[in-house]
Order: C-alpha cells, then sequence, then structure tokens
C-alpha cells in the first residue's frame, strides 16, 4: 500500500508541477488553445496517443470485446493503429494544419463556419461538441474508479473528485502546452505499464503458450462461440462482422472528434508531420494493440467476480479482476498506468469543450468585443464548469463504459467526419451536405438511443459516419454550390510555394 501510495503522490507532483511551469509560457489564447502553434513531433504524436486511449479502452472495451471475441479483438488495437493512427495523420495531418492556420481557427467549430462561410454551422457545431463531448468524459470517471476500488478501496466518488480536481487544475494553469507535455510522461507510463502487465498477466497463465491452448480449450457450447471450436483463440474470433463494426468506430471515429483532430492545428513544421505519423502509429500498436491483445485473455479470468446477481456478465468489472490477481507493487504500476491513460484524455476533453464554446458560441454571438483577456478568463471558468458538468454526471452513469463512449464517438464522428474530411480536399462540398450531415449523424445516434433499432450503439455510431460520407457527396452534387470565388481563396492556402532544403525534396530539373 505504501508503494501505490508513493506512486501516486510522485505522479500527481510531476502533473501540478508541469502545470505551473506551463503557466509562464500561456500569455495568449492561442498559447493557451494551441501552444502557440509550435508544438514538436514527439508532444503532439503523444497528445494525439494519450487522448485517444483512455480507461474506456482498457476498462472497458478491452474488457468487453477481449471477453467476447478472445485473441481476435486484437484487430481493434491493429486498426487503431493502422486507420485511427497512420492514416489519420497521413491524410488529415498537414492539409489540417495549412488550412486551420489559413483560417486562423483554433477549434473545429470554426473550421466549418469558416471553410463554409457560416456563423450558423460553427454555433451548432460547437453545441454539438460541448454536449456529446460529456458522455465521453463521466466514461472516462467511470473506467478509473473500478480500478482505484479495487487497489485502495476508495469509494467511487472520492475517486472522481480527485481526479477531475488535479486535471483542472494543471490545465487551468498551463492550457495546451501543460497538457501536451503532461500526455508524453504519461504516455511513457502507458507505454511501460501495458508491457509489463501482459507479461505479468500472461507468466501467471503459464506462459504465452500455455494461456493460448487454455483459451483455445473453452467448450464450443458457449453460447459466444456460435458451436465454433476454440473461437476465442482465432484469428477472425466469433462474430467477425461485429468485430468490424468497432474496428470501424474506434478507429475511423478519431477522423472526425474535435479533441483528436485539434492536436493537427498545434504541429510546428513539416518535420513534426512526418515524425509525428511514425511515433504516433507505433504508440498505438503497443498501448491500443497491447490493451485489446490483454483483454483477449479475459475468458481465463471468468469468476463470480465478474457476474452480476442475475448472472450477467459485468464487463467493466472483468481487466479490475484480470489485475487483482497480479502482486501489489504491479497493481501500483497498473493504477498509474489507467490514471496517466484517463488523465490525459480527460485534459483533452475539457479543455477542447470549453475553447469551443467560448470561441466559437460567446464570442461575438453573445458576448460582444471580447478581449484577448476576456476569453482567457472565460475559458478557465468554462473549464471548471464542465469538469463539474462531467463529474456529476458520471456519479450516476449508465451500465456500460463502451455505452458511453459508442454514444459520444457515434454523434460527433458522424455530424463531423465527413463535411472535415471532404472539405480539407473537395471544392464542391455545400452548406446543406454539412447541415444534413450534422443532422444525419446525431439524428442516428439519439434516435437509436430511445428506439434501440440498432441493438449495438457501437454499429450505431459506425453506420452514422458510414451515412455521412454517403449522404455529403450526394447532397454536394444537387444543392446550390458556394460562391466559386470564395471557394477559390480557400483553396488558394494549398497552393502557397515554400522554399525546403534539397534533402527534404528533389529540384523538378537540374
Amino acid at each position: 500500500m505504501i508503494a501505490k501510495i508513493i506512486l501516486l503522490v510522485v505522479f500527481f507532483a510531476t502533473m501540478i508541477g508541469v502545470g505551473i511551469y506551463s503557466r509562464n509560457r500561456t500569455k495568449s489564447v492561442n498559447d493557451f488553445v494551441l501552444g502557440g502553434r509550435s508544438v514538436g513531433p514527439w508532444l503532439t504524436a503523444f497528445a494525439y496517443g494519450t487522448s485517444y486511449f483512455s480507461a474506456v479502452v482498457f476498462v472497458g472495451y478491452a474488457g468487453q470485446f477481449g471477453f467476447k471475441y478472445g485473441l481476435s479483438s486484437t484487430w481493434i488495437g491493429i486498426g487503431n493503429a493502422l486507420i485511427g493512427s497512420l492514416l489519420a495523420w497521413v491524410i488529415l495531418g498537414r492539409r489540417t494544419r495549412i488550412m486551420s492556420k489559413h483560417f486562423e481557427s483554433k477549434t473545429m467549430p470554426d473550421y466549418f463556419g469558416k471553410r463554409y462561410d457560416s456563423n450558423a454551422l460553427r454555433i451548432v457545431a460547437s453545441i454539438i461538441s460541448f454536449i456529446f463531448l460529456i458522455p465521453y468524459t463521466a466514461s472516462v470517471y467511470n473506467g478509473l474508479s473500478r480500478l482505484f476500488g479495487m487497489a485502495f478501496d476508495i469509494p467511487y466518488v472520492v475517486c472522481v473528485i480527485v481526479m477531475a480536481t488535479l486535471t483542472c487544475v494543471y490545465i487551468v494553469l498551463g492550457g495546451y502546452m501543460a497538457t501536451a507535455i503532461n500526455d508524453f510522461i504519461q504516455g511513457i507510463i502507458m507505454i511501460g505499464g501495458i508491457i509489463v502487465v501482459i507479461a505479468a498477466v500472461l507468466t501467471g497463465k503459464g506462459g504465452f503458450m500455455n494461456a493460448v491452448m487454455q483459451l483455445s480449450e473453452i467448450p464450443s457450447d458457449v453460447p459466444a462461440t456460435m458451436g465454433q471450436s476454440g473461437a476465442f483463440a482465432s484469428f477472425f474470433g466469433t462474430d467477425p462482422l461485429n468485430l468490424l463494426g468497432v474496428v470501424l468506430l474506434t478507429s475511423l471515429g478519431t477522423w472526425g472528434l474535435p479533441q483528436m483532430i485539434h492536436k493537427f492545428y498545434a504541429i510546428k513544421d513539416e518535420k513534426s508531420v512526418r515524425t509525428g505519423t511514425i511515433i504516433s502509429t507505433l504508440f498505438a500498436i503497443i498501448v491500443s494493440g497491447g490493451c485489446y491483445f490483454l483483454g483477449g485473455f479475459g475468458r481465463l479470468f471468468d469468476t463470480d467476480a465478474i457476474h452480476s446477481a442475475s448472472g450477467s456478465v459485468i464487463y467493466d468489472a472483468i481487466i479490475p479482476s484480470m489485475l487483482s490477481t497480479l502482486p501489489d507493487i504491479l497493481v501500483g504500476v497498473v493504477i498509474v498506468l489507467v490514471l496517466s491513460a484517463s488523465m490525459s484524455t480527460l485534459s483533452s476533453l475539457v479543455l477542447t469543450s470549453s475553447s469551443t464554446l467560448t470561441l466559437d458560441f460567446l464570442k461575438d454571438n453573445i458576448i460582444k468585443n471580447m478581449s484577448e483577456k476576456k476569453q482567457l478568463f472565460v475559458m478557465r471558468i468554462l473549464l471548471v464548469f464542465f469538469v463539474v458538468i462531467s463529474v456529476v454526471i458520471a456519479l450516476d452513469p449508465p451500465t456500460f463504459i463502451a455505452q458511453l463512449m459508442g454514444i459520444s464517438w457515434g454523434a460527433l464522428a458522424g455530424a463531423f467526419l465527413a463535411p472535415f474530411l471532404y472539405g480539407l480536399y473537395w471544392k464542391g462540398v455545400t452548406k446543406a451536405a454539412v447541415w444534413a450531415s450534422f443532422i444525419c449523424g446525431v439524428g442516428i445516434t439519439v434516435s437509436n438511443m430511445f428506439l434501440h433499432f440498432i441493438a449495438s450503439p457501437i454499429n450505431a455510431g459506425a453506420i452514422a459516419m458510414i451515412a455521412g460520407l454517403i449522404v455529403v457527396p450526394i447532397v454536394s452534387l444537387i444543392t446550390p454550390k458556394m460562391d466559386q470565388r470564395t471557394v477559390e481563396e480557400i483553396f488558394d492556402c494549398y497552393e502557397e510555394r515554400v522554399v525546403v532544403e534539397m534533402k527534404e525534396a528533389l529540384p523538378d530539373e537540374e
């Protein structure tokens, strides 16, 4: 217990120390929200990765989908690395940095407002962001609390309040730069922690080969296997189609999430894009791939502790139950690992939400002539307000973490992914198409919450994203186009010529 407490005290002191250090570098709105657009590749890549993976993945998704699909759940981690990280950086990274700098935009809603010349789109996008980031935040608290309860027997309420307070303090002090530096520290902890935990858990089951053999011997009469023998140790697992839905939502979904895209706004230069792409992808392979790989062995720890009184599986209890068998010092490492993942994601969510509400909703719409100093003050106040709201909701959350995340990602990515992606590349996207995507993404997600016409909120989110990618080009082809001169001026930012050293690019001709 002493070792676990020491680890936590050192961790918390470091986070607050970084906040105090970063305070002197946060003089303007641009510094607070984007770190002055001067964040290097390592900080940006780790900020992206740590915002991506939290207790939702480690406790909720890894537990639920590892139990359902066995070792094939590792495909989710591979999809996160290749689609959610590698392709996201390659396809969105550079163009997002160029166009957001051209617009001098600091948020995704501001991008929509300036790209499609519509203040109404900006306001509605900011409202959608604020509303649907809250359930995701609540899910982060929920996952963390289960591990704290296991390790320290601390009440859920105390866990939530302490975590929220500490995160709030360092963001209020240092803004995006404090978040990025802490994300780097937390990311290193996550990489080391997941490797140690996997090794310890498999060693406890007699090693990797023995654990796989035990997994393959689970009887084929278990309902999830649909009669397949050795399904939980197989390549595609028990249910490949539903597994694909999870891969799509958790991988492609990042392309439309404000807190993820925000990282590309702050990239320093071309070298940072290239290096950041590699680092972010490797980070995702280790952390996400490792989490789902570990979760794939969940059925080897099927005890009464993970079942409710009615006999149903409590998915969020699987990983904590698995880790409860580890030595105390390793439990301490796990606590810091998940705390790192959770606080990094929480900081990204609250910073995105407060800046969006201030810059895109209040500024010039509700509060006229908002000075730089007042913007910073309001953002800090709203940041605290957002944390308080998310804490209140987290104290009485829905049953499963994955449902919360599915609702949040489904609505946000379903509404934003298509108009954001197409808007970076295609001049023909219309305002009506953007409105259609907003309605489609939010409409499918919210209506499914009440009508349940799609059984899984995860699949509902994946369908909402795919629907947006189809709806936007169709509506754009049949609705009035934007002013051609305005569109050409927007895309001129890509045509600006830059001079680089020959080691960066070969000349067109000798």
